[in-house]
């Protein structure tokens, strides 16, 4: 084996982070197939690489019997201990049959083969790197697309970002950077292949995760989240400790951390609101930033009627019903609403001997044009 060939390999374990034995192993495996196939040979042979001889031998492995049957894979017990007198029935003897010519020949059915084995293992290597990165958010440059996907280059292999999973509000164009969500990773003949989103509720978490300090060290944490991509999303935090807002936390000074996730979601609106364990209380601070009056609760339904004064009606329901189905969706509760006027004629509201659990807390209701 030439230097260069061995300058090759510490090439490929450093900058391809193959392992070295790796690619002998392919080599090996590539020179067995290049001799059976070249020289008409059916018999177990082996190949002996040595790094620091830089030779290659071919050596025929055949079984010592009693009699043989094929010359090609047995030896007789006679002619193998005139090698060696300590051979015995059942051994595996092995002789060096390295052809003249195999050079030529071997390197070029070898390059394929080890070619081939090396971009598997690139492949394996890709794999086991993403797998881990599942959920996860990255930043991509945009390549190029058609009518099924954009490709998002993310390094080392280019994502799907399928037309689904687009931002109706956006458009792409090569070079562009985006973060996107990496929602599954398969393995496949042609390798790894990654399928990316930006509509995932997920993408929001993770773009908080990195804009919120407080989230990332679990001093406020992110209990649910509801989007519809492109127009508004909900998102529910909490923090344990009680002097710690976490609300105003995730809003920042000035409202400059929300704004930062904003304006990556091109001017998508996003209510932060505060999680309780108490649906009365959780349902009405996500229907901001309507107020409500009151928050009548049926745990066998997991079902909720709210009452909202009559002027917030509208906006509590949302324009085609939006605020209240991310509102149901943040909670994981049935909400039917009602207006005061209505819930009075059906004599739900007011209730008697009945004290409000509602906080009466300022809603957080951002987008691009509000925050300056």
């Amino acid at each position: 084996m030439s230097t260069e060939l061995y300058d090759a390999l510490l090439y490929l374990e450093k900058e391809k982070g193959i392992e070295r034995n790796l690619i002998i192993e392919a080599i090996e495996a590539a020179l067995v197939s290049a001799y059976k196939r070249n020289f008409n040979q059916a018999q177990n042979v082996r190949v002996d690489l040595n790094l620091e001889s830089g030779t290659m031998r071919v050596f025929a492995r055949k079984e010592v019997v009693d009699e043989v049957f094929d010359s090609r894979l047995e030896i007789s017990e006679a002619q193998a201990r005139e090698i060696n007198p300590s051979y015995e029935i059942g051994d595996i003897v092995e002789l060096e049959v390295t052809p003249k010519d195999f050079g030529r020949i071997a390197a070029q059915t070898a390059k394929q083969v080890v070619t081939q084995r090396v971009r598997e293992a690139e492949r394996g290597i890709i794999y086991s790197e993403f797998i881990d990165r599942e959920e996860d958010i990255m930043t991509g440059i945009v390549q190029r697309q058609d009518s099924r996907f954009i490709y998002v280059s993310l390094g080392k292999i280019e994502a799907l970002l399928p037309l689904a999973e687009q931002m109706p509000n956006e458009s792409y164009k090569p070079h562009d950077r985006i973060k996107v969500y990496i929602t599954k990773v398969e393995r496949t003949t042609k390798g790894p292949q990654i399928f990316v989103s930006r509509t995932h509720p997920g993408l929001l978490k993770r773009l908080f995760e990195i804009e919120v300090p407080e989230i990332f060290d679990g001093t406020v944490e992110i209990r649910s989240v509801s989007r519809e991509a492109g127009d508004r999303s909900k998102i529910s935090v909490y923090a344990e400790n009680p002097e710690v807002d976490p609300v105003g936390a995730c809003v920042g000074p000035k409202g400059n951390r929300v704004q930062a996730i904003v304006n990556e979601l091109k001017g998508e609106k996003i209510d932060i609101v505060k999680w309780s364990e108490d649906p009365v209380v959780f349902v009405a601070n996500a229907l901001s930033p309507s107020k409500v009056v009151d928050v009548q609760v049926d745990e066998e339904a997991k079902a909720t009627t709210v009452v909202v004064p009559d002027y917030q009606l509208s906006l509590a329901i949302g324009k085609r019903g939006q605020n209240a189905r991310l509102a149901a969706k943040l909670t994981g509760w049935k909400i039917d609403i009602k207006s005061e006027t209505d819930a009075r004629e059906a004599g739900i509201y007011p209730r008697e001997n009945v004290v409000s659990a509602i906080e009466d807390e300022e809603a957080y209701d951002f987008s691009s044009e509000e925050i300056e």
